[in-house]
């Protein structure tokens, strides 16, 4: 390994070579001083770089236009930094699972150079990836078995997390760098989010301090998360478990509450994450050496095999909109205008599913901050689903919760569209009323609501 003091000692042209296939690290471990000189050296010609989630306030260049003329961005899951390029035809976009990213790095032609934030070395000379594993390991493996370069970036400020570490002898060049990490402060959820919260503590966690297992938990970062988390605690639950992609301040909060203590879960008494997030400095020195939380790829972390494994897995997930076959899609607007990512959704979607007594839950508020209504007769067409009605997901927003689970496309039309702002309903339930081939649907209207549970009616259990 050779220390640099200077980024241009790895980061030129001839390191990044014309050809160069670059597998970044993102979130919060992107490694903006590297980035940040690979935007600015046009000398550096002919390479595409992939990533998922860049963040950093140092990196708008990169996606400049005349930085895309020569660097071919591949994009899998879009940032605020990367959305306007890739709608705009200046970076692609590749629409996959995250949990077959590291798969990808195996069975492509692979990654020749990896830029990757680190920190470290431990007492043994490893060093951890910090925050951000997801791929990143994979990609290490794919450069170092080509002969390839991986070069990193060893901020001050970047915890040690435990769990997936490199020995020294996988990096080439290692520069440090100290600065603070991109952070995601908590908001304090509004009603709407509240009550969504509330529905989904009272229906699907489980307690765990008796005999049997208590929920095994993945959700991501948010008002709704936050939510969620608040009404974890109340309901006065116990031994917990969190198998996630994104561990996230909400999280940290049930650590430290007692309510989360694995051990029912089958990999160990931690929690499992592939991403870090936090709100604030101190509660990423929380995780520096801490044994509570753990690290694994997310070809682990996201396997559907990994998560139906864990028992009882409550897998909670938010959406741009359904329809009312009950497809779900929450990385895009319309075909051509991608927000986000595919990214794990479908992962936990599925295995949840295959988990003993696990559920999949969207929740979502009914409307957008405009009034406009989540759900609708149909999805725009087009549009990448990340669940389709087979799938059997749990939908829940601020007026209740719908099971999907036994129900007909009839049936479920008329639960989904109950779970719509009542201006919105009435417009739906009529539609649906006029629409025989949900096959009789008068029957279905007089019968009651089925799968249908009102926020009334729900929180009766917290």
């Amino acid at each position: 390994m050779k220390v640099i003091t200077q980024v241009d000692e790895a980061i030129n042209s001839t390191v990044l070579k014309p050809g160069s296939v670059v597998y970044t690290s993102g979130n919060a471990a992107t490694p903006q001083v590297l980035l940040e000189h690979l935007a600015s050296d046009l000398s550096i010609e002919k390479i595409a770089l992939y990533s998922v989630l860049l963040l950093g306030d140092r990196l708008k260049t990169l996606f400049s236009e005349e930085r895309c003329r020569e660097l071919t961005h591949r994009v899998i899951f879009n940032s605020n930094l990367t959305r306007e390029a890739v709608n705009y035809g200046r970076a692609k976009y590749h629409p996959m699972h995250l949990s077959e990213v590291p798969k990808y790095a195996l069975w492509s032609e692979g990654f020749n150079v990896v830029l990757v934030s680190v920190s470290g070395p431990d007492h043994g000379g490893n060093y951890s990836l910090g925050t951000t594993v997801e791929s990143v390991l994979a990609a290490i493996h794919s450069a170092k078995r080509k002969g390839g370069v991986v070069i990193a970036e060893r901020n001050a400020q970047m915890p040690f997390v435990l769990g997936t570490t490199i020995p020294e002898k996988d990096i080439d060049y290692l520069i440090d760098s100290d600065y603070a990490l991109p952070s995601s402060p908590a908001h304090e959820p509004d009603k709407m989010a509240a009550k969504i919260g509330e529905i989904i503590a009272a229906l699907y966690i489980q307690d765990g301090s008796g005999k049997q297992p208590g929920s095994t938990l993945q959700y991501g970062i948010g008002e709704v998360p936050e939510a969620v988390t608040n009404a974890i605690i109340k309901k006065g639950i116990g031994d917990l478990g969190i198998h996630t992609e994104l561990f996230a301040g909400g999280m940290r909060r049930l650590i430290d509450a007692g309510v989360v203590t694995n051990r029912w879960k089958q990999d160990g008494e931690f929690a499992v994450s592939s991403i870090f997030l936090a709100e604030d400095a101190a509660e990423y020195d929380w995780l520096s050496y801490n044994s509570s939380v753990q690290s694994r790829p997310c070809d682990y972390t996201n396997s559907v095999f990994s998560i139906a494994r864990q028992p009882r897995m409550v897998a909670i997930n938010g959406a741009m909109g359904v329809d009312l076959h009950g497809n779900i899609w929450a990385d895009s607007l319309d075909a051509r205008k991608i927000y986000s990512g595919v990214g794990g959704q479908s992962d936990f979607i599925r295995g949840a599913q295959y988990s003993d007594e696990g559920v999949a839950i969207i929740a979502m508020k009914s409307r957008t901050c405009e009034g406009v209504s989540k759900i609708v007769d149909r999805c725009p067409p087009g549009i990448t689903t990340t669940a389709i009605p087979a799938d059997q997901v749990i939908i829940v927003t601020e007026h209740g919760a719908f099971d999907p689970r036994k129900l007909s496309l009839g049936e479920r039309a008329v639960g989904i569209a109950n779970l719509a702002h009542p201006d919105d309903r009435d417009k739906l339930l009529k539609m649906i009323a006029h629409s025989p081939e949900f096959h009789r649907p008068e029957e279905v209207l007089l019968k009651g609501i089925p799968g249908f549970t009102p926020y009334e009616r729900a929180i009766r259990e917290l």
